[in-house]
């Protein structure tokens, strides 16, 4: 597995003690507001929308907040955040991709790219590494919903390409434009999803050390906690001592 997504998952446990649930709150709730005002303000009729509130569900969000921000949008006074994409190399020359929804982008900009620099890294130009990635579907059940075989043959039956089962979680893959309704037909026979998003999946990884793998981890969570960044994809590996280093 990348060491991203195992370091998403210690952060995921992490997080529930730490005091970060107001910003990722207002994170989700940025996007939730966004994709109402791009699309319907209806999650059933609006893909992006229903990815957020799945999102924000997951967190345990309130219904309450969830419904504020869809209105938000719907009422005309929602703030204008212009989606941005940076790209760029972690030490030992590691792609990372940064997805940002942002009211200034100057700001943003320059944040991000202090983060690269301060971290040993560098800020590349858009499409510098972003060939490097997959741009795909993805659906995400707890590992308990169903065994193996039982959720590739509802994954292929449903439309999509290819399912990576873990010890925690089934990762269900599709192309972008199948994402929708393979998550509807998964959901009518698993329920609700962790997780369905479109996302950017490295074709290959880099296995790197771990003092360069600590510095990587420690600038995607740097990006992270920055408001304006909504998602991060890198393509590395890193050991299990070190994970359970950070894990500690």
């Amino acid at each position: 597995m990348a060491g991203h997504s195992q370091f998403k998952n210690i952060m995921h446990k992490k997080g529930k003690q730490d005091a970060i649930r107001s910003k990722l709150f207002s994170k989700l709730a940025r996007e939730i507001t966004v994709a109402a005002k791009l699309g319907m303000p209806d999650p059933g009729m609006n893909p992006r929308l229903r990815a957020a509130v799945l999102a924000a569900r997951a967190e345990n969000m309130p219904k309450d907040n969830i419904e504020r921000a869809i209105k938000k949008a719907a009422g005309g006074d929602a703030e204008t955040y212009d989606e941005v994409r940076y790209e760029g190399y972690a030490p030992g020359g590691v792609a990372v991709i940064v997805e940002a929804l942002t009211d200034n982008r100057n700001r943003t900009a320059g944040e991000v790219r202090s983060y690269f620099t301060k971290a040993g890294g560098s800020l590349a130009e858009t499409g510098a590494v972003s060939f490097l990635f997959d741009r795909v579907g993805l659906i995400v059940y707890d590992r308990r919903t169903a065994d193996e075989d039982a959720m590739l043959e509802a994954a292929i039956e449903a439309g999509a390409n290819d399912v990576v089962s873990g010890p925690e979680e089934h990762e269900v893959i599709t192309s972008v434009e199948a994402l929708n309704e393979a998550e509807k037909a998964l959901e009518a026979k698993f329920g609700e999803p962790r997780r369905a998003a479109l996302v950017w999946r490295p074709q290959n990884t880099i296995a790197v050390d771990d003092e360069t793998g600590e510095k990587i981890l420690r600038l995607i969570n740097t990006l992270e906690e920055n408001d304006d960044v909504q998602t991060v994809s890198a393509n590395f590996e890193v050991s299990e001592t070190l994970l359970a280093k950070m894990e500690g």
